[in-house]
């Protein structure tokens, strides 16, 4: 009977792009499939230029109908302001999270979550809020500084009265451009990408497409693939579920089986 490798990336050599708060997970689950994994990470998360907006919403958290998170980053920039725990969580106020490590950041804080889509995008979210039902209700988007405007358009497309607020923004880590230029230089067989930010700042990065031209690229999801297609990248696979289960999952597939990790 023929079982598959316990280390089945053995040999092979991953770029990781994650911000360094997110990137010991992926890393230590490629790892322990035996790959050698270069973390890089690619992208830094600060505090919005203005964080004015974000604290007068968490003031005034009471007013709303709906919280909407769409990453683990809102959910912790928001709790700077809040605190932790559903005691302290306005009575009616309900949650609803992109996806499942955004609900567990939430939850870990104590917060109620109502409401999550089947699969982790924005347009799943409108879908789910579709069914819910929030004409006339008041929603808070907490989100990045530089995230796309489909959710709120969405939203307020459904009757819901929307406000937007960026907990954090994003800029490239100027920081690591020399490493990642000697990381790329050496040669990998893949690298992995978990946000469109993240493709962005990896081509400023390396300052321009060179280098990045020839890397296959796996990519979390349609979003973020969609993104690296439009900057040059060889997109080779897309996570079939838009998590970093997935993300390793899709790695295996173009790296041991050799197929495209979208289909």
């Amino acid at each position: 009977m023929n079982r598959e490798p316990a280390r089945p990336l053995e040999g092979r050599t991953v770029l990781v792009t994650r911000p360094a708060e997110q990137a010991e997970g992926l890393r230590a689950a490629l790892e322990a499939l035996g790959a050698t994994v270069h973390a890089v990470p690619v992208i830094r998360v600060l505090p919005p230029q203005d964080p004015q907006p974000l604290r007068q919403a968490a003031a005034t958290l009471h007013a709303y109908d709906w919280v909407v998170f769409t990453s683990r980053n809102g959910v912790r920039a928001l709790a700077q302001w809040t605190g932790r725990g559903d005691a302290r969580w306005p009575a009616g106020l309900r949650v609803a999270c992109i996806g499942p490590a955004t609900a567990q950041a939430a939850r870990q804080l104590g917060w109620p979550v109502h409401l999550q889509p089947a699969r982790y995008v924005a347009e799943s979210l409108v879908d789910s809020f579709r069914q819910q039902g929030v004409r006339g209700a008041r929603v808070l988007v907490v989100r990045a500084q530089e995230a796309r405007d489909v959710l709120p358009e969405g939203l307020r497309g459904l009757g819901a009265r929307v406000e937007v607020v960026a907990a954090y923004r994003t800029e490239p880590a100027y920081n690591e451009a020399e490493r990642l230029q000697q990381v790329l230089r050496r040669g990998v067989d893949l690298a992995a990408f978990a946000s469109p930010s993240a493709v962005s700042a990896a081509v400023r990065l390396c300052g321009g497409l060179d280098l990045l031209r020839s890397v296959p690229v796996v990519c979390i999801g349609p979003v973020t693939a969609s993104a690296a297609g439009r900057a040059g990248l060889q997109v080779v696979g897309i996570a079939h579920t838009y998590t970093q289960e997935g993300l390793v999952e899709a790695v295996v597939r173009v790296l041991v089986a050799g197929g495209e990790g979208s289909q």
